[in-house]
């Protein structure tokens, strides 16, 4: 049995994906901080030496490299933190896995940053799309790309690098354009919002969505039949204007809802467009995501609802 270890197993995917494992491996995680369960780990992935006594202890047959900084935004006010949080524990983790057992299979998990800017006449984006990141997150999840190339070549270990694109779901944090909405619109139908107005950037962008709870099935079946050294897209492979997605969310309200467009909301660089695409997944492994997208912002909402 897949005896699978999380970094970052509180996190956003984390949690998904320790569900979606509960009758498929042994599962155990590390975290920043003691959660006080037996299965979690408090580990800095910043020291090595605790990164492998962690290994000694769980003997894992799998890892899944989810810890690490996400968001856009803050990227360009945090640069020295997301490349430590990104890449230097990306680099502490794979010197942890050489030293102790090069047979486990690694998921390094990376982003569609990596693309950046790419052409306006691709329609889609493969894996052998030349990457352009034009921010300091796209750059820091391109150098984990390069550092699994780099460990496959030069030390014959079992890893894959994952490039997922938008994922959402209930449990994510603010600070992402989903739950950004969903959390304005339900404070204005709690009448938390008295004026009934919400704050908005670009609305043009066009991006590729899929629910976290496919994304983290797409990762179990990379670690099952994915090649190692191979770059795999995670994606529905259908691009949507996130304007389209504001008026998803906004049908769910019983509120009439005012917007106003501020400039903090915007990002220092910006993608108009970026759509994967999905085909080299599918081929290695059958993935394709299940859930429909208005059924993935209805739960985001409803979540919302409950909780502002």
């Amino acid at each position: 049995m897949m005896r699978a270890l999380i970094t970052g197993i509180n996190g956003f995917v984390g949690k998904h994906l320790e569900i979606f494992l509960k009758d498929k491996a042994d599962v155990y995680g590390t975290s920043r901080v003691d959660r006080g369960v037996n299965h979690i780990f408090e580990v800095d992935l910043l020291s090595e030496a605790k990164i492998i006594d962690v290994l000694k202890k769980v003997k894992p047959t799998h890892i899944f490299h989810l810890a690490g900084l996400s968001n856009v935004k803050d990227s360009w006010r945090h640069k020295a933190e997301f490349f430590k949080g990104n890449v230097i524990s990306t680099v502490n983790l794979l010197e942890a896995v050489r030293k102790t057992d090069t047979t486990i299979k690694v998921i390094t998990i990376g982003s569609s940053e990596e693309y950046g800017r790419v052409s306006g006449k691709l329609d889609k984006v493969t894996e052998k799309t030349e990457i352009n990141p034009i921010s300091p997150y796209g750059i820091s999840k391109c150098s984990v790309s390069m550092l699994m190339k780099l460990y496959t070549n030069s030390y014959g270990m079992n890893i894959i690098h994952v490039r997922p694109f938008n994922h959402i779901g209930p449990g994510q944090n603010l600070g992402f354009v989903t739950t950004d909405f969903a959390y304005q619109i339900a404070q204005i139908n709690r009448g938390i919002s008295k004026d009934k107005t919400m704050r908005i950037g670009n609305l043009q962008s066009i991006r590729d969505f899929t629910d976290v709870r496919d994304i983290v099935e797409a990762y179990y079946d990379l670690a099952c039949y994915g090649e190692p050294g191979e770059i795999y897209n995670v994606c529905r492979g259908k691009g949507i204007c996130i304007q389209e997605i504001l008026d998803i969310l906004i049908g769910f309200s019983k509120e009439k809802i005012n917007l106003v467009v501020e400039p903090g909301r915007m990002r220092a660089s910006d993608i108009p467009k970026l759509v994967g695409d999905a085909d080299k997944i599918f081929k290695s492994t059958g993935w394709i995501p299940k859930r429909k997208l208005e059924d993935t912002l209805k739960d985001i909402y409803v979540e919302w609802l409950t909780s502002v």
